[in-house]
């Protein structure tokens, strides 16, 4: 059995006269001790890459990449610093394009029937902008139009650049509606519509037609990117046909999905980019 002692043994707190002292802290001040100066902020300067970010270019990590790289100009100077600050009023170019300071905001709403495509109306009509009310402190506008019984995908922003950019024909914007007419569509119709029909207002082409697998021939697909007022319902009445339902259900990509009737969303960050990459 090995032998057991106290020999070396440091005394027990219990024990007489053996309470451990605290060591000395040679750095112990007995005066209080006081606060370092904060650092004053001004609230007028912002730092560069969250203001890349609020103009809506793309994420605060990507805009650090993007100044690191020499894109950014501040006042007419190259900017690589990280962290560097600017003011609300200075002159802020992204691969030479002044910025706004004001964030981008992007809402896509599945529009319902009844509801008008302007921010007013002087006949005391519901307009679209009574859905997306809730969506923003900022103005935000439609990007193209959807007439009052046509239902489906309308999206706004307050990002003028892009709205040009999916308003306009030579960018060929996607857009899909499910068309139901009052009578079902002939296969000679059908082919007249692929092939490009002559209306009042010019020649019109569509991108597909075809009908919707599984339902009857009356309801139909198309494709289109032309924005000309009422086309969709143009085509269909040249040729003798009524719809009475139009359901915009793809728009430059985005879908319906998780989207009721009447309800919004806001883009998300990829779906942003994706709308910014259409050539």
């Amino acid at each position: 059995m090995a032998k057991s002692d106290n020999k070396g043994r440091r005394p027990s707190k219990n024990f007489k006269g053996g309470e451990r002292k605290k060591p000395f802290n040679k750095n112990f001040s007995s005066r209080p001790k006081q606060n370092a100066p904060r650092k004053t902020s001004n609230p007028d300067e912002i730092r560069l890459n969250r203001y890349i970010a609020n103009a809506g270019i793309c994420s605060r990590r990507e805009a650090d990449t993007y100044i690191a790289a020499g894109n950014v100009t501040v006042n007419g100077k190259t900017i690589t610093e990280m962290g560097f600050k600017v003011k609300r009023s200075d002159d802020v170019r992204f691969d030479g394009k002044r910025l706004s300071l004001e964030k981008k905001e992007y809402v896509l709403l599945n529009k319902p029937k009844n509801f008008i495509t302007t921010t007013s109306d002087e006949k005391g009509r519901r307009t679209v902008m009574e859905l997306i009310s809730s969506a923003s402190n900022n103005r935000l506008l439609p990007v193209g139009r959807l007439d009052r019984n046509t239902t489906g995908l309308l999206l706004f922003t307050n990002d003028g650049d892009l709205t040009k950019k999916l308003t306009h024909p030579k960018h060929n914007v996607r857009k899909i509606y499910h068309v139901h007419l009052d009578n079902n569509l002939s296969l000679a119709d059908l082919h007249k519509i692929e092939a490009g029909l002559e209306l009042e207002d010019g020649p019109i082409t569509v991108d597909s037609v075809s009908y919707i697998q599984g339902a009857p021939k009356r309801e139909v697909g198309v494709e289109i990117h032309s924005g000309r007022n009422r086309i969709v319902r143009r085509i269909f009445e040249h040729l003798g046909y009524n719809v009475t339902k139009l359901d915009r259900v793809i728009f430059a990509g985005l879908t319906k999905k998780d989207l009721p009737r009447g309800h919004w969303r806001h883009l998300t960050e990829q779906e942003v980019i994706n709308l910014k990459n259409i050539k």
